[in-house]
């Protein structure tokens, strides 16, 4: 009985501190999208000792830590985080990007494929993952990256900008400069100083 008993008062002392943990989460969560860093960080921090299993507190972490640019210390949390759940689409992601800025871009592709087949709408991930292959010259494949973004969301104006770039870059020029000019139209301007460089220039060009 005695045994008994003592199991149970342990188990709600660890409910409690879980509760515990998820509460400071929390408040590191609020406080981080208020750019409050350094509370953010403690309240973290404390969730992270009150429950070392808390992959949302290491995510979040590791977010802070890539805010200021500490690549490492914001992989290691990443990396703890998808230890602890390894269905945390966002870890995948957001450690891609890290990735990406050190220029690893097959091992980027990797986790935004990992996000993705944990998201399927995952639209950012779609994006940098074009960006990656972009980078890699795999023009078709980015292509193909921006094209699912537009079939989820036909109003994505980055998408089509990135897309009419792509593939102007990979030869097929009249469908490019159509989806400048959709992004154009879609509002983003920068899309017509893009039309006047690559299109008008390059038909002029023949003539």
């Amino acid at each position: 009985m005695r045994t008994f008993v003592l199991a149970l008062f342990l188990l709600s002392g660890a409910v409690v501190l879980a509760q515990d943990a998820k509460s400071y989460t929390q408040k590191g969560r609020e406080l981080l999208e208020k750019q409050e860093y350094v509370e953010a960080l403690l309240n973290l921090n404390k969730a992270i000792d009150l429950d070392a299993n808390n992959a949302a507190a290491y995510y979040l972490r590791g977010n802070i830590k890539a805010q200021f640019d500490d690549r490492h210390g914001a992989m290691k949390d990443y990396n703890t985080a998808l230890e602890k759940n390894p269905k945390l689409a966002e870890a995948f992601f957001s450690r891609g990007n890290i990735k990406m800025k050190l220029q690893d871009y097959y091992g980027a592709i990797d986790d935004y494929t990992a996000a993705i087949n944990l998201n399927e709408n995952y639209i950012d991930a779609y994006y940098n993952r074009g960006k990656a292959k972009q980078f890699l010259q795999a023009y078709e494949d980015a292509i193909n990256d921006c094209s699912k973004i537009i079939a989820i969301n036909k109003k994505n104006v980055d998408a089509y900008y990135m897309r009419g770039l792509l593939r102007i870059e990979f030869g097929d020029l009249k469908n490019g400069c159509l989806d400048l000019s959709k992004a154009g139209e879609l509002g983003d301007l920068k899309a017509y100083e893009m039309i006047k460089e690559k299109c008008n220039q390059k038909s002029q060009d023949k003539d």
